[in-house]
């Protein structure tokens, strides 16, 4: 058997980083039994799904590096839907009905005042032909509900929970199809993981009972069941809900925020499981150690100071040839070395290169001092041991020492009282250079 998994994101919004742990878990899941991974756009919202939106997953995805061997379109396959909406009609599983939304409402009110649970009482199955002709020449149409089979007690061995049963007698039959003929999530969903041979869904445990429901919507649909496995959900760092916050934790925002792809997926990757969260360079040692037994039942909390710490490890284990191609012209394997320490977003390179190639005003404590250490700078080619034979000469001629010494020669040379070893700056920056700071020239 060939694993399949799918990704199945609404285009009414960007992704946020719910979303992408979703994706990355199948993603992840798939590439490590060398399966195939399906990008599915739900889509059946044609009010609120835009293209706009449609582009901006696939830009968020490419951009993180999960990329996907197949891609499908809801909106694409109605047809089909119908047809399956129809099946299930003929076969007495799929039946009409008319209360309002109101009327729903107030059915529900009543039984919990009753300390009831709130579940539908199938009066659509009562209702006679005239009956139905009556409320349509009232201008009602119906709406569609499955007919779960009862009792019935669905049960299956969760790939991350382990056992679960759902006794389906607590469930009310499920709306498919609208009064308008839309379509909700679930008859869409069954048909497409049926139709594309899904072996597995992988996705929130908030869908524990709507697994139970659609197993029995794939044995009316004649279409095996899938594998289900259900992981915890994102919370913020103290244990609360993250929904309000969406917006900010889009990955669109990450991305302007200067925040680095491979630290977002090594923190969602490792986020709920018994693994240490680390930094990594490269999807591949994400995919060699993965497992969906890692993955626990406590809740996974969302840090963003965590990101932060993270993207700056991400950059400190990057190699040159893995940024080069997103580095400022002029920037070199010795220089990218010697500044990525002191990173926390790639961007603030640009602040190092132009300590290193100008325009830096130096800051001068004590022109004699800076004017001495100026004619002690040695001449030649400069490398790592330039610095200090330079520091120890001017020692000698000075008398100053430990932070007397280095700290007004680094503002000297880099107008900066911290930053990166000044034995590989000073031979970036060149003895002219560096003479002309130390005489008080912005260069």
């Amino acid at each position: 058997m060939t694993v399949k998994v799918r990704f199945a994101p609404s285009p009414t919004g960007r992704l946020h980083v719910g979303n992408i742990r979703a994706a990355l878990v199948n993603w992840l899941y798939a590439r490590k039994h060398g399966g195939m991974f399906l990008l599915r756009l739900d889509d059946t919202d044609l009010e609120r799904s835009t293209k706009v939106f449609a582009d901006g997953i696939e830009e968020d995805l490419t951009w993180l590096g999960l990329d996907w061997d197949e891609r499908a379109f809801q909106s694409d396959r109605f047809d089909r839907y119908a047809e399956a909406a129809q099946k299930l009609r003929d076969a007495g599983r799929l039946y009409a009905c008319y209360e309002t939304a109101e009327e729903l409402e107030l059915k529900r009110k009543l039984l919990r005042a009753r300390g009831l649970p709130p579940i539908y009482d199938r009066e659509g199955l009562k209702l006679t032909q005239e009956d139905r002709v009556k409320f349509e020449a009232e201008g009602r149409q119906p709406h569609w509900r499955f007919k779960l089979e009862l009792p019935a007690v669905i049960a299956w061995e969760d790939g991350i929970r382990g056992p679960v049963s759902i006794d389906l007698a607590n469930v009310s039959d499920p709306i498919l199809v609208r009064h308008d003929g839309s379509y909700l999530y679930t008859l869409p969903s069954v048909v497409d993981d049926i139709d594309f041979a899904i072996t597995h869904i992988i996705r929130g445990e908030d869908h524990v009972t709507n697994s139970a429901v659609q197993a029995q919507i794939f044995a009316a649909l004649g279409g095996g069941v899938p594998n289900f496995a259900h992981f915890s959900l994102l919370t913020d760092i103290s244990g609360g809900g993250l929904s309000k916050r969406l917006g900010s934790l889009a990955i669109e925002a990450f991305r302007e925020d200067g925040l680095e792809p491979m630290a977002i997926l090594s923190l969602l990757a490792r986020l709920g499981t018994s693994l240490p969260v680390e930094p990594f360079t490269s999807l591949t040692p994400l995919v060699a150690g993965f497992g969906l037994g890692q993955m626990g039942r406590a809740p996974a909390k969302f840090d963003f100071h965590e990101l932060e710490v993270l993207n700056a490890k991400v950059l400190h284990g990057m190699a040159f040839d893995e940024v080069r191609g997103r580095l400022p012209e002029g920037v070199d394997a010795g220089l990218w070395d010697a500044v990525k320490p002191n990173l926390t977003r790639l961007d603030d390179l640009d602040d190092w290169v132009a300590v290193i190639h100008g325009p830096v005003t130096p800051a001068i404590e004590d022109a004699g001092f800076a004017r001495a250490a100026a004619d002690l700078l040695p001449g030649g080619d400069y490398g790592d041991e330039t610095w200090k034979a330079w520091t120890d000469a001017v020692k000698q001629a000075t008398g100053a020492k430990g932070k007397a010494l280095f700290k007004p020669l680094r503002l000297a040379l880099t107008g900066r009282e911290s930053g990166p070893e000044m034995r590989v700056l000073l031979p970036l920056i060149g003895r002219d250079r560096a003479k002309r700071r130390l005489e008080g020239e912005t260069c």
